[in-house]
């Protein structure tokens, strides 16, 4: 959904009228004005009159999205490029990782968008809290974050706070409730739309439920008029689910019950072992067999396990093989 500007009205008719940046109203010399417009090479500049990247036909696109996580990206993309040689095909969706705290990352947007594809950031809150974000004790913070995304002015979808209904994060259930997290979600959102940052799609992104069965979705659900895309977090392990409804089912149908958003696989791969041939399949096949799934990102990066496709060379293949399918991958419009 296109959020659309909460600029002042008085502002947008300004830049309607050319008198954006102005010091008075009222008749111009047009050399004056002529001296007053940006340089071409004033990318800044340029940026504060361009229109807001509309985001809207990238939230339910005809083909998938095809999305990994890699070391180094998305400040380089030399890992994007080996990692599509080595599955051959593009990735089109590129996962990324920032604390709170960090600054946003508008060099790597912009690679990424330049490249043909869509930056993807998990923002995780590590602290100060919840309830701390949602109080207003950070909003300078939020706000320069927010102000940055705009500036730079490329499709960006932003999850906050993945795998909330988990207990492993200090955002998760251990020392934070529901409301903390839906306060915070919904105050952060709201900022940005007061910063004009129109350029974003809010993906909210629990954890598959099969670890966790009593934790209800429903109760960390911002609201429709909050998300864009429904983001799952789901693992294929040795010792787990073994197809691709019996990992993401369950938690598909609790969302139903409250939401028709598109669904994206959020974060995913498969733990390296005799089954792993068999989990790709299930993967690539279930994403595109479901009709309300929108794609994929793979998390091709060793941690506690060795999660990168090619370390296991029959798994690669299947991944080759089944990735080389139209229906997966397509180039982000630049405008």
């Amino acid at each position: 959904m296109i959020r659309k500007s909460v600029l002042p009205l008085a502002v947008a008719m300004m830049s309607l009228m050319g008198l954006t940046g102005c010091g008075v109203f009222g008749d111009q010399d047009p050399a004056e004005s002529a001296a007053r417009e940006p340089a071409d090479g004033d990318a800044s500049a340029q940026a504060q009159h361009a229109l807001p990247y509309d985001v809207k036909p990238l939230l339910a696109p005809d083909k998938e999205y095809f999305g990994v996580a890699l070391d180094g990206a998305p400040t380089s993309l030399k890992p994007v490029d080996a990692f599509a040689k080595t599955v051959g095909k593009k990735p089109n969706l590129v996962g990324s990782y920032s604390s709170w705290g960090d600054g946003f990352n508008a060099k790597g947007a912009k690679n990424v968008f330049e490249d043909g594809s869509l930056l993807y950031v998990s923002w995780e809150p590590f602290k100060p809290g919840l309830g701390t974000i949602a109080d207003g004790s950070q909003d300078t913070y939020i706000k320069k974050y927010a102000a940055s995304v705009r500036e730079t002015n490329v499709p960006v979808a932003i999850s906050f706070g993945h795998e909330m209904n988990g207990h492993w994060y200090p955002w998760g259930t251990k020392k934070q409730t529901p409301d903390n997290f839906v306060q915070a979600w919904r105050h952060i959102h709201d900022l940005f739309q007061d910063e004009g940052a129109t350029n974003v799609i809010w993906v909210w992104s629990p954890n598959v439920i099969n670890p966790v069965p009593d934790v209800k979705l429903k109760a960390y659900w911002p609201g429709d008029a909050y998300v864009d895309w429904t983001g799952v977090v789901g693992y294929w392990t040795q010792t787990g689910a073994k197809t691709f409804d019996t990992l993401y089912g369950p938690t598909l149908r609790q969302v139903a019950g409250f939401t028709d958003k598109p669904v994206l696989i959020s974060e995913t791969s498969a733990e390296p072992g005799d089954r792993r041939r068999a989990d790709v399949r299930q993967l690539l096949g279930g994403v595109e067999q479901n009709k309300d799934v929108i794609g994929f990102v793979w998390f091709n990066i060793p941690k506690r396990a060795d999660w990168r496709i090619q370390s296991s060379p029959l798994a690669l293949a299947e991944f080759k093989r089944l990735i080389a399918d139209e229906a997966f991958g397509f180039e982000v419009p630049k405008s």
